[in-house]
């Protein structure tokens, strides 16, 4: 499906606006650490989906998504304070694990660099 230039703008712009608001606005413990990866909002914009990613353990994360998802309607309170728009969207948060996932694979790489750093010493020493 084609990508519309308004349509981007309002996604980066929700993605920046919830991201402060978040930090600015709510005092829930189980969002710290919480980052909007993305934001996709329909091409009616009446709906948006907010993708929502941590460091943290996938029970954090649910969690996280959980308070976010009892928050929207704040959050969209201080969106439509914030934003130019006809209709502010509904706010559907979920779980998104890519953040993690770079985590794992970065340390991976990390590990068998070492690893292999260390077995050419070894063998330069024999």
């Amino acid at each position: 499906m084609k990508e519309y230039p308004r349509k981007l703008r309002i996604n980066t712009q929700l993605q920046r606006e919830l991201a402060e608001l978040i930090a600015d606005g709510l005092t829930d413990p189980r969002l710290a650490g919480v980052t909007i990866t993305e934001v996709d909002v329909a091409p009616d914009l009446r709906n948006a989906t907010v993708r929502v990613g941590s460091l943290g353990s996938d029970a954090e994360l649910q969690d996280s998504v959980r308070a976010l998802g009892g928050a929207a309607p704040l959050l969209r309170k201080g969106l439509g304070a914030r934003l130019r728009l006809r209709y502010v969207p509904q706010l559907h948060f979920r779980v998104d694990t890519r953040i993690r996932e770079a985590d794992r694979l970065t340390r991976l790489i990390r590990d068998a660099v070492g690893a292999d750093s260390d077995h050419a010493r070894q063998r330069d020493e024999d």
